[in-house]
């Protein structure tokens, strides 16, 4: 664990986004034409995000924001545009000035802020050099990596080894959707408010059936938008591995009771919806999240965990664990 010089006493929020100006291009061989500044205001190629551009590129404005909406440090992360998954192998160069700018900003940010960092997820060598760069960085303490590359998830193949590498380091992993396209979620904003969650829950369940977490159970991983559908799925997938062979042939342990090993935020915009997810999770594994400066953001994270039944204690020693920090580590020790 990375995250030597200590955090701001407070709630933790692990889900928000920084970028660097330099970076706003986007990985080698991105689709989406580049983030870009206009006037102030951030776009994506033609879209406008409908935030002020520094809000995400910014530290003394991320800084700042923090302490307004009343959280003691921020984890911050790139966005999901900034995952290098359309050319991995010629992203090296993005990987590197992405990580080595988050480890100067959340230097400098008086422990208000900690990173989590880039990795090529096609490559297991080039992923386990990166992520052996990020344990030496100070204040990054972890990745941040898409549900879904290439059709597959996290229970095969490279992402699965992926994660293997995150838990041998201690690194803490953060599961983020891309928002990818489908024909049937071209209106409406649907590739997000349906794919987004969709997409979420297709690694909940690859790690829970494929027995990822029976095998790596020193993994700390966390899905945001609480969980995406998960949580409501959950019973679906526990009855289905109860009666089918092909559903239970990976792990040996019910869904319901590895899905209690897993990390999830409180994005889930909905009181209801918040209340599933502590019946489904464990209370050491609920951390608080915004998706800062995104229009879909929880607009007052901390006030809104706090008026459904959940504690700044508690919150703030969950994050604390997540980020491999003692949870009674005083404010300014090491970890």
């Amino acid at each position: 664990m990375a995250v030597t010089g200590g955090i701001r006493a407070g709630v933790i929020d692990v889900h928000a986004h920084w970028l660097p100006r330099g970076l706003l291009g986007l990985p080698p061989g991105s689709p989406l034409g580049g983030m870009n500044d206009r006037g102030g205001e951030l776009f994506l190629g033609d879209i406008p995000l409908s935030f002020p551009t520094e809000a995400i590129t910014d530290v003394e404005r991320v800084v700042a924001d923090t302490v307004k909406a009343g959280l003691g440090t921020r984890v911050i992360s790139p966005p999901p545009f900034a995952f290098p998954v359309h050319a991995p192998s010629r992203a090296d160069d993005y990987i590197a000035s992405y990580n080595e700018q988050l480890a100067r900003a959340v230097s400098a940010s008086d422990g208000a802020l900690v990173g989590l960092g880039l990795v090529r997820l096609d490559d297991v060598a080039a992923a386990r050099r990166e992520m052996t760069r990020l344990v030496a960085m100070d204040g990054v303490a972890g990745v941040a990596v898409p549900p879904v590359v290439r059709g597959r998830s996290y229970d095969e193949g490279v992402l699965r080894e992926v994660l293997a590498v995150a838990a041998e380091l201690g690194l803490a992993v953060l599961v983020h959707p891309m928002q990818l396209p489908q024909p049937e979620w071209g209106s409406h904003y649907l590739a997000n408010l349906l794919g987004n969650p969709v997409e979420t829950a297709t690694a909940v369940a690859s790690v829970l059936l494929g027995g990822t977490m029976e095998e790596l159970p020193d993994l700390r991983v966390c899905f945001v938008h609480g969980g995406g559908c998960a949580p409501s799925l959950l019973g679906r997938w526990e009855h289905g591995w109860r009666v089918r062979a092909d559903v239970r042939g990976e792990s040996g342990r019910p869904p319901a009771e590895m899905f209690a090993r897993l990390y999830f935020d409180t994005v889930t915009h909905d009181p209801e919806v918040l209340g599933l997810l502590r019946v489904r999770a464990s209370r050491d594994r609920i951390l608080c999240g915004s998706d800062y400066p995104f229009d879909m953001a929880q607009p007052d994270p901390v006030r809104f965990v706090l008026d459904n039944g959940i504690d700044a204690g508690t919150l703030e020693a969950n994050g604390r664990v997540f980020l491999g920090l003692q949870p009674t580590d005083p404010p300014g020790a090491g970890g």
